[in-house]
């Protein structure tokens, strides 16, 4: 049995906003799993389940062979860091820190020990004696997340805990983060809707859309092989470029033909002729002097160790090719396209599944 398990959890509020739509989940203890989607996904009311913040509707919460669907977050023995500091304004960041070390009975010297190494470790050693409204929002957000990984509850329940802090803090957050839940072996939920910080934390990611999972894997997995036009889109910066079309066989060879246009694409694999959603990642087209696709080139972005290309196909929207930094490449350029055959994807029209 797995630590952690989710069975059938669904959640309507008044109203009839279903927020969580029947979704199962399993947790091996020890892993780090990241639930990624978009704002109004359910994922963070799905973390209050967890926590006992929340009632389900319908459904069960197991933890560690126990049903803890209606206990409350206090005896669930879990770390909860929210996304909005919810710091103590009468207390000093090391009076934060203790509270829940206090509230387990951690010997005093244990107890000053253990704040001491996480705040030099986050950086807060120098800010113990002053009092949340004496910090910036990077700070108080920091010591929340202090709080909760200053002791060892059974879980960790973080709710888009680095939304607040600027991109360097943000991958130190994140390396802290991870290095202590490998070292701790803590079973640990993170909600965000930042899919590289997803990808960088997670050993799987669950893909949330509109209150049901729709892809769980590794992120590797997530990435290379996504589940539906919806996880090729949002995860990948930027997602996949997406062609519609129709797939025909002519000597007895597959091929795709985009709509409105007459290349034609060939496919390792065979598929049903009809109409289809032909996929490919921005580092999967490359310029290639007798590719299938021609187009013009309408912008070039530098992103520093790489450049986001736009080419106009014809298509309902712009392709987009990763390209090496070094060239510029001039608007109104012409090219030519190809692509790397073995990572194209092909989705269904109708359910946006991949085939």
């Amino acid at each position: 049995m797995s630590f952690l398990e989710l069975r059938q959890i669904k959640k309507t509020f008044p109203g009839g906003t279903e927020a969580v739509k029947g979704i199962d989940m399993s947790v091996e203890e020890g892993e780090l799993i990241v639930l990624l989607g978009p704002s109004g996904c359910g994922k963070t009311t799905t973390l209050r389940i967890i926590a006992g913040l929340e009632v389900p509707s319908e459904g069960r919460v197991i933890m560690a062979g126990r049903d803890v669907t209606n206990l409350r977050p206090a005896q669930r023995d879990v770390g909860f860091v929210f996304q909005f500091y919810a710091l103590y304004p009468r207390m000093t960041v090391r009076q934060n820190i203790a509270f829940p070390l206090e509230s387990v009975g951690m010997p005093r010297r244990e107890r000053a020990e253990q704040i001491a190494a996480v705040a030099e470790a986050m950086g807060l050693a120098a800010l113990l004696d002053r009092y949340p409204r004496q910090l910036s929002g990077g700070d108080r957000q920091r010591v929340a997340l202090a709080r909760a990984v200053a002791r060892r509850p059974s879980v960790y329940l973080m709710d888009e805990p680095l939304g607040t802090l600027d991109a360097d803090q943000r991958l130190g957050m994140r390396e802290f983060i991870r290095s202590r839940q490998q070292q701790m072996k803590i079973t640990t939920i993170y909600v965000t809707h930042d899919q590289e910080e997803a990808m960088s934390l997670a050993d799987r990611v669950v893909v949330m859309e509109a209150g049901r999972i729709c892809q769980t894997g590794r992120p590797t997995e997530v990435y290379d092989d996504p589940a539906s036009l919806f996880v090729a889109n949002f995860v990948g910066s930027p997602g996949m470029n997406f062609v519609p079309g129709q797939i025909e066989i002519q000597d007895a060879e597959c091929r795709f033909r985009p709509d409105g246009n007459d290349a034609r694409i060939a496919l390792k694999r065979h598929v049903r002729p009809g109409p289809i959603v032909f996929g490919v990642r921005p580092e999967h087209a490359h310029p290639a002097p007798d590719g299938p696709v021609a187009g013009k080139i309408v912008m070039d972005e530098y992103q520093g160790n790489f450049r986001s290309v736009h080419v106009d196909a014809g298509f309902p929207d712009n392709l987009v090719m990763r390209a090496s930094p070094g060239r510029n490449w001039a608007v109104g350029e012409q090219i030519r396209l190809g692509f790397d055959s073995e990572h194209t994807r092909l989705f269904d029209v109708e359910t946006g599944q991949r085939l």
